[in-house]
């Protein structure tokens, strides 16, 4: 299965993954009990800007998220800085702007700092732990990746922080080699979403088990991850999950021997592209075509 499209589902999956997690040094009302207005417009500009990314909508996530650090800022409130920062560093990170993503994960790193909050610090590590792994040659660092982000779970109390958490290792497990070890992990972060019922980011989880199992030649096995990831994606009508997937679905069919399965893969991930307004997206899964 194609980097990219695991790139591009991470980077989505953790972006929305802090969707629903508290609001970490960020109150929605002052000691007095007035709205406070800065912070509740950043915190609904932060959602609307992960929802915007989890739909494949990186421009005009950015554009949200943006507007959730002016409000930060206006607001000095550290923790939604941080949490800001921590999601327009990975549109950016998914855009390919590789150096500014950094940066901006920096600043949110420091922000954490600055709230006070452990919690935070360490979402943020894991974040800047996930940069490390998925950069060129990010393998190499993928034994100190997954124990860096072990030690740092034991910090996260959100249940969502802990299931982002647990791809991060998935991913570092595959990197290992130890398709397995990566199954099991991702499999501890589907079991929080499907309780939170989270269903894009159980696709997600899917995406990623049908992922380690294609290569470690299970194809089966990965058919029938895909099949479930595409299921959930249906009936959240998320259609950039369903043009991955079975973009996906395509590469596995091609590893297995069946073109025919595959072509018409391809062209059903080509459709759902091309009715996005996606036309690069949709050429390249047509590219693929046996």
């Amino acid at each position: 299965m194609a980097l990219r499209i695991w790139l591009a589902r991470i980077s989505l999956g953790a972006l929305a993954a802090l969707l629903a997690l508290p609001a970490l040094g960020c109150g929605s009302r002052s000691a007095r009990g007035e709205v406070n207005s800065s912070r509740r417009l950043g915190e609904r500009q932060l959602e609307l800007g992960n929802r915007q990314a989890d739909r494949g909508d990186f421009e005009g996530a950015l554009f949200f998220i943006d507007e959730a650090l002016l409000q930060g800022v206006l607001a000095d409130d550290a923790g939604l800085r941080a949490r800001a920062g921590l999601s327009r560093g990975n549109v950016l990170f998914y855009l390919r702007r590789q150096d500014e993503a950094e940066a901006v994960w920096a600043d949110a790193l420091a922000e954490a700092g600055r709230s006070g909050s452990r919690e935070l610090l360490a979402l943020a590590r894991v974040h800047i732990a996930r940069g490390r792994l998925l950069s060129p040659g990010g393998g190499a660092h993928a034994a100190a990746v997954r124990d860096e982000v072990a030690a740092d779970r034991a910090l996260l109390r959100g249940r969502g922080f802990v299931a982002f958490s647990w791809t991060v290792t998935a991913r570092a497990e595959a990197e290992l080699g130890r398709f397995a070890e990566a199954e099991a992990a991702a499999r501890q972060s589907l079991r929080i979403h499907e309780r939170n019922r989270q269903l894009e980011l159980a696709a997600f989880d899917w995406f990623s088990i049908a992922s380690f199992r294609s290569r470690s030649g299970d194809f089966a096995g990965a058919r029938q991850a895909l099949e479930a990831s595409i299921a959930l994606d249906r009936r959240v009508e998320n259609s950039w999950g369903l043009a991955s997937s079975w973009r996906a679905m395509g590469d596995v069919e091609t590893r297995a021997g069946n073109p025919a399965a595959a072509a018409a893969a391809y062209a059903r991930s080509a459709e759902i592209f091309a009715a996005m307004g996606d036309a690069a997206a949709a050429e390249e899964s047509l590219s693929r075509s046996p």
